[in-house]
């Protein structure tokens, strides 16, 4: 499907609505409810939502699927931190699945600068997939705090069109309902905007939010398509959701305990063991970090500023050591690890 850049050139019948001067999306991310890791056929059939239509295959640097993006019609009132902003057209939402084991669905629209005053045919709109037209003027930055922000009841949500293609995913037969470690789902909502002139791509600001929400603000050239801002944030979204994964898995465990009372060792019995915890993270989510892997050229520059700060990949290297080493100390018998003194 064609994918038109935020600066809102194209054809088609719904041209004369403007530039689009806004990007605004949400991805959700968790771990695929099985026991095993799909291989390349079975997520084939997982995220074939459209018949007739293939779904995105590929094996290297790592395996990966898409799913051909589907259309929600919308015609409602846009989040704002203004006043109220109708705004017609349809929201486009897809599905990937990393390495067989980490599902994503993520819904992202365009807005136009400006639109008609009267809503136009439905067949006007679906020539323009994802292309949101506002009735009048849009106040493209009053609307991206309000999506960041997350909207009044009534306002467009997103979030709600990822999350129902997530839980009709959820809910197929070739899922066994047993994964092979606890996590929890993350949401990670996005606004992008044009940078102006010849300025470089930039995160104006990321934050973790409670509730297991991340919100970024990106710049990013004119003439990028939507598609792309929202490959990279499918990026972004991955590996911040592995990345709190395995610190969540570190936090719920305790490491490198001192030798123990014997009336203390036998209260700790029922408590899962580091190997027991630790294993099913090195089996399923540590070979899983690649950022950039596919992410558009000119985009790739945003992860150089997340890896300074607030720095990902140091501190995954940071938690993959310190999984090895505790497997590396419980692989050493115990009465060589624990020594009591005697009265």
């Amino acid at each position: 499907m064609a994918d038109t850049p935020l600066d809102g050139t194209g054809t088609g019948a719904g041209a004369g609505a403007g530039n689009t001067v806004l990007a605004c999306g949400e991805v959700r991310t968790c771990l695929l409810p099985a026991g095993q890791a799909l291989d390349i056929r079975a997520a084939d059939r997982l995220l074939a939502l459209r018949a007739g239509e293939r779904v995105l295959l590929s094996e290297r640097p790592n395996l990966y699927a898409r799913s051909p993006e589907t259309l929600t019609g919308v015609d409602c009132p846009l989040p704002s931190a203004g006043g109220a902003v109708r705004a017609v057209g349809t929201v486009a939402a897809r599905a990937a699945l990393t390495e067989g084991r980490v599902l994503q669905t993520s819904a992202y629209f365009r807005l136009a600068a400006t639109g008609p005053d009267q809503r136009r045919p439905w067949g006007q709109y679906l020539v323009r997939p994802g292309l949101l037209e506002p009735f009048g003027k849009a106040p493209h930055e009053a609307v991206a705090r309000g999506v960041l922000d997350g909207g009044r009841p009534g306002d467009l949500d997103v979030g709600l069109i990822a999350d129902a293609l997530l839980t009709r995913l959820l809910r197929d037969p070739l899922l066994d309902q047993r994964p092979p470690l606890r996590s929890r789902p993350t949401r990670l909502r996005w606004a992008a905007l044009p940078a102006e002139g010849a300025a470089r791509p930039a995160v104006e600001r990321f934050t973790l939010a409670e509730d297991e929400l991340r919100t970024v603000r990106l710049r990013v050239p004119e003439g990028t398509p939507a598609a792309d801002i929202a490959g990279l944030c499918d990026d972004l979204a991955l590996h911040d959701w592995l990345l709190t994964t395995l610190v969540r898995l570190l936090d719920g465990i305790t490491l490198g305990a001192p030798a123990q009372p014997v009336r203390a060792r036998a209260a700790a019995r029922d408590r899962p063991t580091v190997v027991t915890v630790l294993r099913p993270a090195v089996d399923h989510l540590l070979h899983l970090w690649m950022p950039r892997a596919r992410v558009a050229a000119e985009l790739a520059p945003l992860w150089d500023v997340l890896e300074e700060r607030p720095g990902f990949t140091r501190q995954w290297r940071a938690q993959v050591q310190r999984i090895r080493d505790q497997l590396a100390l419980h692989a050493i018998p115990a009465p060589h690890r624990e020594v009591e003194p005697v009265p």
